[in-house]
């Protein structure tokens, strides 16, 4: 599929865009921009695609995506049902790479920024405690005029770079040529599978959804996405999973068959190979149990 090209909204008086949304559909679908977007989760949960990774997100998030890479946030099911209160709360920041001149970030003390700009073309983390900071800033983006509005982002892609623990998210080898005639193939399958991992899925059932012979299928999805439809679909499930040890309503052998996992060796196995933990310890790990 060809992920949706974007018009990022820009009003004349400013130079780079940066919004509150509070409802969860906004941009809901693959889409890329020519804009660089930095992303702040103050509320909200789900599961995020950038480029070829696949992962939970969460309150008080901070990611940074560089332009022309295909990213897809999609929030969790309890987040469109009716009158439930649960509600969203994301900041968004979209501003060219050049908006600032072609030539400021090549002034010697811009090599930082020029460098975590370089970076967020494969999508950036922020996992530490800079992501309250980065939060702030962008709040301060939103109310501010003038020269400040500039000022804070630089602020913000400096505490970035400043991180001592960023991850890299997509994979060097991730190529986003995709041709025009698959426009919404990949959004279909994405959303079937979010809908439907509990389950046993079968090949035939997702060429069926993607209108492709099932021979096709598994080399189509893995020439598009570098990954096999069952590791994307094990991706989801220990994504999930993960949510539900970070809960702790359940304990791991519900969460296992929740998780769409058919066996607790199977669960088990594939936690440990995405996560590089087993189930309990990452549970520990976030919960600080002893």
């Amino acid at each position: 599929m060809k992920p949706q090209l974007l018009k990022v909204s820009n009003n004349p008086v400013n130079s780079f865009s940066v919004r509150r949304d509070e409802v969860p559909y906004i941009n809901n679908k693959w889409h890329y921009h020519s804009e660089v977007e930095l992303i702040y989760f103050k509320k909200g949960n789900g599961t995020q695609f950038i480029g070829d990774s696949i992962k939970r997100f969460g309150c008080g998030d901070v990611l940074l995506v560089g332009a022309h890479l295909p990213h897809y946030w999609r929030f969790d099911d309890i987040y469109f049902n009716e009158g439930h209160k649960t509600t969203a709360d994301v900041l968004v920041v979209h501003f060219g790479e050049c908006f600032w001149g072609s030539q400021f970030l090549a002034l010697p003390e811009n090599k930082t920024l020029k460098t975590i700009l370089e970076k967020a073309q494969l999508g950036l983390q922020v996992n530490d405690k800079q992501k309250k900071l980065i939060g702030e800033l962008m709040e301060s983006i939103l109310l501010a005029e003038g020269p400040k509005r500039i000022i804070y982002l630089m602020e913000a892609l400096a505490a970035i770079e400043a991180s001592t623990h960023l991850t890299q998210l997509s994979s060097i080898g991730f190529r986003h040529e995709f041709e025009d005639t698959e426009n919404d193939r990949i959004n279909t399958i994405y959303n079937y599978s979010l809908a439907n991992f509990k389950r046993k899925i079968q090949m035939e059932e997702m060429a069926s959804v993607a209108n492709i012979s099932p021979n096709s299928f598994c080399r189509y999805f893995k020439s598009r996405t570098r990954k096999t439809y069952t590791q994307f679909i094990s991706e989801i499930r220990v994504g999930h999973a993960c949510k539900l040890l970070i809960e702790d309503n359940m304990n791991v052998k519900q969460i296992c068959y929740e998780s769409g996992f058919h066996n607790f060796a199977s669960f088990h196995k594939h936690f440990k190979v995405i996560t590089g933990k087993s189930p309990l310890t990452y549970q520990k790990s976030y919960l600080n149990k002893p």
